[in-house]
């Protein structure tokens, strides 16, 4: 599968993942009204109303400000204020930083984003906003001591194409509606439990005939209410997964090596410590996953499910291919590779 192929790919099943958010969502909705208030001839479905009325607000708040509470839980600092305090090693590193961000914002055609340091020495980056024109990186301290500097635009170029793909909005997007769903499912469940839904089902069923069909419909919805939860969480997580692999394809399209983001993703899984200053909350966020979970590092069906990105070895292997580099090289081996000419020139 070639790049255009695979970005396609993404994208398809992305859509198909957010069409279903929409579909469960308004199953507990419907449910909601229908088995607990008692659906009637030209009846208004308030429970809904009001679920999704606190769930779009929840939207609205995390919209125009989740990229400044997102920072702000990291310690993250701007790079400029990090310029004036830092050593003259330091600010190397910082001013090569700079200069990268400059580059892959000329590559990408986008505005320049802001950029933050975060203090962590787990190297990790991530990048939040709700669009290009407020978009911001945020790269950890640790990551600016280990990467090269092909490494460090190849990670960058990755952060920047969640910024033109407008994941960064997405991802806001689905955790808002995460949060709605989860919102909505407290509620029905709460209203269970003091009896509320038993007028509502008497009268559906009288109406209905009240069949097998309306206890298998209600035994259904049940079981969605109490797992809604979990099961928001999968679908975030299945697009979370979908965004990293086509922002790493996307990175290496903008810096044309991508043998320089396979070492840096290699770099990142050597070092096992996680990312103490990044929340869970933002996990879905960083380039590697921050929490350091095994179920990030194994492939199969239960790490596709419940993993908030792909096993980092199959990204790798995937970069490899893309620089006709062995899919299993080491970081040693790939660099050997590229000294002898293929995948680029040294550097």
């Amino acid at each position: 599968m070639n790049l255009l192929e695979q970005q396609a790919s993404n994208r398809r099943r992305t859509f198909l993942v957010m069409g279903l958010f929409v579909l469960f969502f308004a199953f507990l909705g419907v449910g909601f009204d229908l088995f607990l208030l008692g659906a009637s001839e030209g009846y208004v479905p308030l429970g809904s109303l009001l679920a999704l009325g606190v769930g779009s607000a929840s939207a609205a708040a995390g919209f125009y400000s989740g990229d400044k509470a997102v920072l702000a839980s990291t310690g993250a600092t701007p790079l400029l204020a990090a310029v004036e305090t830092a050593s003259e090693d330091d600010r190397h590193k910082l001013r090569q930083l700079q200069n990268v961000v400059d580059e892959m914002a000329i590559a990408s055609g986008l505005p320049r984003p802001r950029v933050y340091l975060v203090p962590d020495r787990d190297p990790n980056a991530f990048a939040t906003g709700r669009d290009p024109e407020h978009a911001s990186i945020a790269v950890t301290r640790g990551l600016l001591d280990v990467m090269s500097r092909d490494e460090l635009q190849g990670v960058i170029a990755h952060e920047m194409s969640h910024v033109r793909n407008y994941d960064i909005r997405l991802m806001t997007v689905i955790a808002a509606l995460v949060g709605a769903i989860v919102l909505l499912a407290d509620w029905s469940r709460r209203m269970m439990w003091l009896g509320g839904g038993r007028s509502g089902r008497r009268g559906s069923r009288s109406r209905d005939g009240g069949g097998a069909a309306m206890a298998i419909a209600f035994v259904v919805w049940l079981i969605a209410i109490i797992l809604a939860p979990l099961l928001a969480q999968l679908l975030a997580m299945g697009v979370s997964r979908q965004r990293e692999s086509l922002a790493d394809a996307s990175g290496a399209e903008l810096t044309r090596n991508p043998g320089a983001l396979a070492d840096a993703l290699q770099r990142i899984e050597g070092h096992a410590e996680p990312t103490r200053a990044i929340k869970r909350g933002a996990a879905h966020l960083c380039i590697a996953d921050p929490l350091g979970r095994r179920m990030g590092l194994k492939e199969g069906f239960w790490s596709d499910l419940f993993a908030t990105h792909p096993p980092m070895a199959k990204r790798i292997a995937a970069l490899r291919r893309m620089a006709y580099q062995p899919a299993t090289a080491s970081l040693a081996e790939a660099r050997r590779a590229k000294a002898g000419g293929v995948g680029g020139a040294p550097r």
